[in-house]
């Protein structure tokens, strides 16, 4: 990590719904909370949990120097939705914990009891 740059990721319990135009994307009580200096709290969650059946595979990809390469998918609906959920196939070893776990851009996540 880059001085004054930490990611923390520890195992969540609460239940996280991802909803999509009345739709249940995703639903799972074991989100991964990954804290990143500078960004909020970001859900990732286990592919079990997710209707991947509903995600779009997209071409594009970002490089994090923290992270690694990021693939994105888009939901279903509007073009607002393009590129709405990220994953890390090949994540680096310090966060090797999130590999293959989705996460949806904030305002797509519903923390519920």
């Amino acid at each position: 990590m880059t001085a004054g740059h930490t990611i923390t990721i520890e195992q969540g319990t609460d239940l996280v719904r991802v909803v999509r135009d009345g739709q249940v994307v995703a639903e799972s009580r074991r989100p991964l909370l990954l804290r990143e200096t500078g960004y909020p709290v970001r859900h990732y969650l286990p592919p079990q949990d997710v209707r991947t059946d509903l995600l779009t595979p997209s071409d594009t990809t970002t490089y994090c120097p923290f992270k690694g390469t990021a693939s994105y998918w888009s939901l279903p609906g509007s073009e607002d939705a393009k590129d709405a959920v990220w994953a890390y196939p090949e994540p680096k070893e310090a966060v090797a914990q999130i590999k293959d776990h989705f996460c949806f851009y904030a305002y797509e996540v519903e923390a519920a009891d």
